[in-house]
């Protein structure tokens, strides 16, 4: 994809190249292919062009010490993604509502990059000298219902969503730090296929902006009972 001119940012090739896809798909056959892939329970692994493109659109809310949400975070993938690009001082929680795909998650993070699990007992999320005992990992991975985001670590320099929400995802907004960025696709007709990549960024005074990015394809950001029905 860098060589394509689909990845621009040198962190993020470093950072694709650093988290390896072919922990987190089932076919590693496949890993590489620049598709969508089935992971269980009615969840996908997004396309590497898509995690190309939040990467690039958030990495400046993904600088060393910063805190982030990972709204789906499935296989894993992007949330390790994430956590690579905050560095051992930054904090990134990824949530799921099946808890088999957070399990998933911890499983393939710690084949990959098992320091992301591990406990720093150096330094807190802002890079501050902690109490050993009360230091917390990199990554951290809870069975919870994405839409009202994950209040208890709030709040968060960058948020990413994985599935696309039914309408403004409100409760996410208002998690986000003044500056600070969210990267979600969003239904926007009464179908569940219309949806569109919004960036909403909040600047300083807690003033919010929205830029529609591109037309997508996500799963719905639903309850456990429809997701695993297959819709």
């Amino acid at each position: 994809m860098a060589n394509a001119g689909l990845v621009l940012s040198p962190r993020v090739i470093e950072t694709m190249r650093a988290v390896d896809r072919k922990h987190y798909v089932r076919s590693t056959a496949d890993a590489y292919i620049d598709a969508p892939m089935a992971i269980g329970h009615g969840a996908t692994i997004s396309a590497p062009h898509m995690h190309a493109a939040a990467l690039e659109h958030l990495e400046d809310v993904l600088q060393p010490g910063m805190k982030a949400l990972d709204v789906g975070c499935g296989s894993g993938y992007l949330t390790a993604c994430m956590a690579h690009l905050v560095g051992a001082c930054g904090r990134v929680i990824g949530v799921d509502h099946i808890p088999a795909l957070v399990n998933l998650a911890r499983q393939n993070i710690a084949l990959d990059h098992p320091d992301f699990l591990a406990t720093n007992d150096s330094s807190d999320s802002g890079g501050n000298a902690t109490n050993v005992g009360m230091a917390k990992p990199r990554v951290r991975l809870e069975v919870a219902d994405g839409r009202v985001g994950f209040p208890a670590e709030q709040p968060y320099d960058c948020i990413h969503v994985g599935a696309a929400a039914g309408a403004r995802p409100t409760a996410l907004i208002d998690q986000l730090k003044a500056p600070g960025k969210l990267f979600a696709p969003v239904v926007c007709a009464p179908h569940d296929l219309d949806q569109v990549i919004i960036l909403y960024e909040k600047d300083y005074q807690g003033c919010v902006t929205e830029t529609e990015l591109m037309g997508v394809r996500y799963v719905p950001l639903t309850d456990p009972e429809r997701q695993t029905r297959g819709f």
